[in-house]
């Protein structure tokens, strides 16, 4: 058989839909300044899907920062690895300021974090280890687990009691073969929003002598007093021996780090093939990142905005009846009971008569026959905005329940 048969036989489970969704419900165009109104289809919508937690994105002294680096040193430099010849001396000081931010010894900057991620768990993992993990983990998380040779044991969600039968187990294997555990969650789990029981798995280190590795990418710069995440949050950060997070949240822009003992960071500095056989980050990319930083070290005012209209929002739809679900982040997921067609005309009438934008997830993200609309809060949202997205999500939830949106899917036109 072709190769490629099979994907012509088999689009995927949302491949599926590409001849409806593709430019409206998958892989859809804002335009304009990002900002809590953007141009969707040649009208301004309200908003929700751009995680621009503290609103730095389109910050004066930000994007001033982005366009000075760019004209001072292009997007070319510094040319190579960084290990043959793409070092700066400002990518050392982001380094050291951003491992400083969240209390570890040191940093390492990486490219990207999805590629980052991957690329830890497969420096850090041999095939006498033992890896134990949520199973609600990101896809990067998934897919550097299923890359490393080591012994899998995942956990059901923030379920306490699987943690403990799963790192007994690994426990016992890596008595068997002299390995070691590492072990993985997340700050904030993207899709419910839920903190991860950083707490609970931090409390059995001593007990099971496991390393344990935290992807804080939702987590950082809106969470804990000072905005070093989740591990602050939770008063655990000194547990956390593998600390990471992306630039693509809170910081608006591309890149991420990871931090933690002076010795872990030279080992990966050394031994992580996606940054010893990349090129370094681009100039204006740290510069810009820097700046950032700044700013979010200034203090709490701009977390202190993003946290009020997190309330206002959470609050007001929990009191008009919606689902939220377990979130005790700013990531904000209303669930609704729906089919895929029911989907079509809901997502369909919340953007076009009520003028909102939100991100809509789907299978295989979330179980059958359920969606989850997720609306990420800014900094820059209004309290305006919100209630109009409240009053918004209240109609759509009774027009829901009425069978409105109970069509054919070949009937919608987007």
């Amino acid at each position: 058989m072709d190769l490629f048969q099979k994907l012509i036989d088999n689009m995927g489970p949302l491949g599926q839909y590409k001849e409806v969704a593709h430019g409206y419900y998958a892989f859809p165009k804002l335009e304009g300044e990002i900002s809590t109104r953007m141009i969707f289809r040649g009208k301004e919508r309200i908003v929700w899907s751009l995680n621009n937690y503290l609103g730095l994105a389109n910050h004066p002294e930000v994007r001033k920062a982005d366009a000075d680096a760019s004209a001072e040193w292009g997007l070319a430099y510094p040319m190579g690895a960084r290990i043959m010849s793409g070092e700066t001396d400002y990518h050392e000081q982001l380094e050291q300021e951003l491992a400083a931010f969240v209390s570890k010894p040191a940093g390492l900057l990486l490219n990207f974090g999805f590629q980052g991620v991957v690329s830890i768990i497969d420096a850090l993992m041999s095939r006498h280890d033992a890896v134990v993990y949520d199973m609600d983990s990101h896809a990067c998380i998934y897919d550097g687990v299923r890359m490393q040779m080591g012994k899998r044991f995942p956990f059901e969600h923030n379920d306490f009691e699987s943690f403990k039968k799963q790192i007994e187990k690994a426990k016992k294997y890596t008595e068997e073969t002299g390995g070691g555990i590492l072990v993985i969650s997340e700050g904030v789990f993207g899709m419910r929003g839920n903190q991860g029981i950083l707490k609970e798995i931090a409390s059995l280190k001593d007990q099971y002598g496991f390393r344990f590795f935290v992807d804080d990418a939702h987590g950082f710069g809106a969470l804990g007093a000072t905005g070093a995440g989740a591990g602050e949050e939770q008063g655990i950060q000194d547990k956390i021996d593998v600390y990471f997070s992306t630039f693509a949240k809170s910081m608006a822009s591309i890149g991420a780090f990871v931090a933690g003992e002076q010795f872990l960071i030279d080992y990966l500095r050394y031994n992580m093939r996606s940054q010893l056989f990349a090129k370094a980050l681009p100039m204006p990319l740290v510069i810009g990142a820097l700046k950032r930083l700044e700013i979010i070290k200034r203090g709490p005012e701009l977390k202190n905005k993003l946290w009020a209209v997190v309330n206002r929002l959470q609050g007001g739809l929990r009191e008009a009846g919606l689902d939220l679900g377990v979130t005790n982040s700013c990531v904000t997921p209303v669930f609704l009971k729906c089919s895929v067609a029911e989907t079509a005309y809901l997502v369909h009438d919340i953007r076009e008569n009520f003028n909102i934008f939100c991100s809509v997830v789907m299978y295989p993200m979330i179980p059958k026959g359920m969606i989850l609309l997720r609306l990420i809060p800014t900094a820059d949202h209004t309290f305006e905005e919100v209630d109009l997205t409240i009053e918004a999500f209240k109609k759509i939830k009774k027009s829901l329940e009425e069978g409105a949106y109970n069509k054919e899917l070949s009937e919608v036109g987007v």
